[in-house]
């Protein structure tokens, strides 16, 4: 009994000094999703509406707030906003504003960018909102109405809450809302740096100097979140979004980007999506030599023809219900490169057809699969085309061939590649 009244004042004490309780173990869920912007289809999805903690992707959303008021005329960029005692004490990261000091506007947007500080954060909710508490109302509101129905924000700058919650999916929609709402502003999530009172900061997203066509958004991280990422990329006049929540570093989470972004715009091309030149408006933040543009022409196909290994995403409309909890999450470490063979032909057709009765066959366990023929030359035989389903978990592509095997048809599961370590 003594025991239950103790937990409960320690429960009021919190609250009463306002400090949200949190999980002490990390609760990250792996989640991603990559989109082409364009057509606003889904080319890879695990997680995607899963409801996790954004961390500090969150101030894309006070950004878009702060950039609705620049374009209505209620501020402006040269506007000095006042710092408060509640401002100040925030904790890191933070610029470090002291209380009675101010800071304009246009640095604040960069401080958000690039450095993601919370004081910052701040600074921007009181002067938008009166309190932090009714501008994260606020934002909950707009949030909505621009289509992100499963995000519920509690602060403006991602610190730990158990009621803020997003997903993937609507970390998309917000990137996009940014994008085309804001045209004029969105070059400030392109910073690779920011000079601030004779302190630079560099941006923590790398893979604005790293991947070519980056051109933004945002990264996150709490311990209950994990390290998150929102990249904007554009190549061959298409442009890409994908999100991904629940890293467990924020080296494999970018590697792990990559991989997503590269698959992704491989798809598109496997796809016979048409690419023209791309004129992206001029950057005065921008690295030159991660916007510079490589134009090709991509010819479609009947299915991919495969000379060597590649790892396909799954389209939109396949998506497999697999729980990944049990998963491993990031970068090379990840399990969804599994590979399932169910023949080897003469005849290009003939393996196309295999693969497509392996899929009538099999079609909840081979949700997600995409189907792939790698061309092979073979001493003896000369050459072959393999029917394979890729972009399976080794569980569904285990599964996925003893189905297969039960209904008499060919089925060898083809592990992932070792990867190198350079």
């Amino acid at each position: 009994m003594f025991r239950k009244i103790a937990v409960l004042l320690m429960m009021v004490v919190a609250f009463g000094a306002g400090v949200a309780v949190v999980p002490s173990e990390a609760t990250a869920r792996y989640a991603s999703i990559v989109v082409d912007a364009d057509s606003g289809q889904v080319l890879h999805a695990v997680n995607a509406d899963t409801r996790n903690y954004p961390a500090s992707l969150t101030k894309m959303m006070t950004l878009y707030m702060l950039f609705e008021q620049l374009e209505k005329g209620a501020m402006t960029l040269d506007q000095a906003l006042p710092v408060s005692k509640r401002a100040a004490g925030m904790p890191p990261s933070k610029l470090g504003l002291k209380q009675g000091g101010s800071i304009k506007v246009e640095d604040a947007i960069l401080a958000l960018t690039t450095k993601s500080a919370n004081d910052v954060a701040v600074v921007v909710a009181e002067a938008l909102g009166g309190s932090e508490i009714n501008f994260a109302k606020l934002m909950t509101e707009r949030a909505q109405e621009i289509g992100m129905t499963r995000s519920t924000f509690r602060n403006a700058s991602g610190l730990p809450n158990r009621g803020q919650k997003s997903t993937a999916r609507d970390m998309v929609r917000l990137a996009k809302a940014l994008m085309e709402d804001f045209p004029q502003y969105y070059h400030y999530f392109s910073a690779t740096s920011f000079s601030y009172q004779g302190r630079s900061y560099r941006n923590h997203n790398r893979l604005l100097k790293s991947y070519n066509g980056t051109d933004g958004i945002k990264t996150g991280y709490t311990r209950a979140s994990g390290f998150n990422l929102v990249s904007s990329v554009q190549r061959d006049g298409r442009r890409v979004i994908a999100v991904v929540l629940g890293g467990k570093t924020a080296k494999s989470r970018d590697l792990h980007m990559v991989k997503l972004l590269d698959r992704g715009f491989t798809k598109l091309a496997s796809m016979g999506v048409k690419t023209i030149p791309a004129v992206p408006d001029r950057n005065p933040f921008q690295n030159p030599a991660a916007t510079s543009i490589e134009v090709a022409a991509a010819e479609p196909v009947p299915a991919p023809l495969r000379t060597r290994p590649v790892k396909p995403v799954a389209a939109s409309s396949q998506i497999a219900a697999v729980d990944s909890g049990d998963l491993a999450v990031e970068g090379e470490e990840i399990t969804n490169d599994w590979t399932v063979q169910v023949g080897a032909f003469s005849r290009f057709k003939a393996a196309h057809s295999s693969a497509r009765a392996a899929l009538e066959t099999a079609p909840g366990v081979l949700a997600g699969a995409r189907l792939a023929i790698e061309k092979i030359q073979s001493a003896s035989a000369g050459v072959l085309y393999r029917s394979q389903l890729t972009g399976l978990y080794e569980q569904q592509a285990r599964e996925a061939c003893q189905t297969l095997i039960a209904a008499d048809l060919n089925c060898v599961v083809v592990q992932p590649m070792a990867q190198g370590s350079n």
